[in-house]
């Protein structure tokens, strides 16, 4: 299957849970809310998501995927420290800003391995490397920042600094 290795496969199921769940979160309420049970779902599948991705070396080594992996749990951890760590008002903006963070960097390796694996006969790119690839990630960088503009623009405007109810982290 795409060639992926029975933990490839089990890596790419969680991946999707939490692509399709931060999708929906984003949708519905405009920001993936660690207090929601969608947020929950979204992060618990994204550290299974992180965590099996460690085992998964079919490109070589340790390499960028894996230091992906290491700053999305990162990003995570920040997200749930800044709701309890910090004053409601920057608790709001921080965690926001780390839960879309961490959504943008799943779209990174599925750029990659979509494009690079699909359609089987004649992948859409055929290399890692080719710039039509990094173009592609660029565009998805670029809506990750109007997005998350648009996210604080909405805090800051609604008053929304308040703390979120309590997180089962």
């Amino acid at each position: 299957m795409l060639g992926l290795t029975n933990l490839g496969v089990v890596h790419t199921l969680f991946s999707l849970v939490a692509v399709f769940t931060g999708a929906w979160a984003l949708i519905t309420r405009r920001e993936i809310l660690l207090a929601s049970r969608a947020g929950q779902i979204y992060l618990w599948s994204t550290v299974v998501t992180c965590l099996t991705g460690f085992g998964i070396f079919q490109h070589g080594g340790f390499g960028v995927p894996h230091v992906l992996g290491i700053l999305t749990l990162v990003v995570l951890a920040v997200a749930a420290a800044s709701y309890r760590l910090l004053t409601p008002g920057w608790s709001k903006y921080i965690g926001t800003a780390a839960m879309t963070t961490s959504f943008f960097f799943h779209w990174i390796p599925g750029i990659v391995e979509t494009t690079t694996r699909i359609p089987l006969a004649k992948p859409l790119i055929a290399s890692r490397d080719a710039p039509e690839l990094q173009m592609l990630v660029g565009i998805a960088f670029v809506v990750y920042l109007v997005g998350l503009s648009l996210q604080l623009w909405g805090i800051r405007r609604a008053g929304k600094s308040s703390q979120p109810m309590a997180i089962r982290v």
